[in-house]
């Protein structure tokens, strides 16, 4: 992380991009960064490269539209304590941390309020207070921010303060880690997944198939061993994903790497991410030729998160 890019600049001259005007810096707040493990599958002197496009700042992101918004998903009408988000029955989200490996400009969370906002910032005390009362909390998702950006005895900690919750079954971890900083699946790590009590879902974030190398195949393959059981979403991006060549691809390279495909997310429309939108109808297009193509285990459900609502939205 300390080799990580954290300007425009930086990065478009390590991919030979330098004579490429750097974007003007953006209004909002929402800095850039992008770990040299990841810049490295980026394509020397290709200013249109997929992975580049998700992480390059640009100036039109201040500009707001209508449909846009900071909280496009109603996350801050979910909260119940601090660090907690409760949207659908039998599983809560628990807020570990506002860090990230790589700023995805799409992301949905960029103007989530994390310093009130983090179960770890009140000690753990309140959340595990609200989850010890819900008896019907089947399944905890470890989110942010990323999980994996915590110290693995952190995440211990935590683990261990829920080993008492006699409900609870699952633990699921939503992380990019895997993908875009591989060297985080460590020995420790791995140890603390094989302890742990519960079955242990992984959903990793890839969005292209050049996601994936030597490095991130060798994580994979750790956590599976590990006994996680491995899924990724990815989120439809006009420029960088939006053909059926490009899903399909990113459907088998994952299935190479060991995991398989859970959710397609349309945009989450979060103020400034207008240039990634894809419209509905081209959305269905796209999954209804993947369904022509891959086997039904590899086609993943089209989804659109929807304030309110009891669960994601399917629309294939």
């Amino acid at each position: 992380m300390r080799d990580a890019f954290r300007t425009p600049q930086d990065l478009l001259r390590f991919l030979d991009l330098a004579a490429m005007d750097p974007p003007a810096a953006p209004a909002s707040a929402f800095p850039m960064l992008v770990p040299r493990a990841f810049a490295r599958r980026m394509q020397s002197g290709n200013p249109h490269d997929p992975l580049l496009r998700q992480v390059l700042p640009d100036p039109d992101e201040g500009h707001s539209r209508p449909g846009y918004s900071s909280d496009p998903v109603g996350d801050l009408d979910s909260r119940r304590a601090p660090g907690i988000l409760h949207k659908y029955a039998g599983r809560v989200l628990l807020v570990t941390t506002g860090a990230c490996a790589v700023h995805c400009r799409y992301c949905f969370r960029q103007q989530f309020p994390y310093a009130g906002e983090r179960a770890l910032g009140h000690g753990w005390d309140k959340a595990l207070e609200y989850l010890e009362e819900r008896t019907d909390v089947e399944e905890i998702i470890l989110s942010g921010g990323d999980p994996l950006m915590l110290p693995t005895r952190r995440l211990a900690a935590l683990t261990e303060r829920l080993s008492g919750l006699s409900s609870l079954k699952r633990l699921r971890l939503h992380t990019r880690l895997p993908i875009v900083l591989p060297d985080r699946v460590t020995k420790g790590l791995l140890e603390w997944i094989e302890k742990l009590p519960w079955t242990v879902v992984i959903v990793v974030h890839a969005n292209h198939a050049r996601e994936f190398d030597a490095d991130v195949d060798a994580a994979v393959a750790r956590l599976g061993a590990a006994g996680a059981h491995l899924l990724n979403q990815a989120v439809l991006l006009a420029g960088i994903n939006d053909s059926t060549t490009a899903l399909k691809s990113l459907m088998e390279r994952g299935l190479e790497a060991g995991i398989l495909p859970y959710y397609l997310h349309l945009l989450d429309r979060v103020a400034g991410a207008h240039r990634f939108d894809v419209d509905l109808a081209r959305a269905r297009v796209l999954v209804e030729a993947l369904r022509r193509q891959l086997p039904g285990y590899l086609v993943p459900r089209l989804v659109c998160e929807q304030a309110g609502m009891p669960y994601k939205t399917p629309y294939l």
